[in-house]
């Protein structure tokens, strides 16, 4: 059980996309891909997929702790409860169970 997970929608909180929002794509090893943050310009050789090569923009992994979760609009911290049996993630700012 993480605290982010994938198609969550956070707001990073440090570094050049300060203040950006975007949609979790991809959480792995303690970083995560935020759809329209952290671009990078990556060099690509011509293959199959991409026949033509040259310079494409992506999104490149930022570390877990520079994002946090936005619920009803409001960037918060996240905790855990058990519920009927089962452990949900929680709003600290609102006590509102996410999932």
């Amino acid at each position: 059980m993480h605290k982010i997970k994938k198609n969550d929608l956070v707001k990073v909180i440090t570094g050049k996309d300060r203040d950006k929002t975007g949609k979790v794509l991809h959480v792995k090893d303690g970083k995560v891909l935020v759809e329209g943050c952290n671009m990078v310009t990556k060099h690509t050789k011509p293959s199959a997929g991409n026949p033509q090569g040259g310079i494409v923009r992506k999104e490149a992994a930022m570390d877990i702790s520079n994002v946090m979760l936005v619920v009803d609009g409001k960037a918060t911290r996240v905790g855990f409860q058990v519920k009927d049996g089962k452990k949900v993630r929680v709003a600290k700012a609102t006590g509102k169970v996410i999932d």
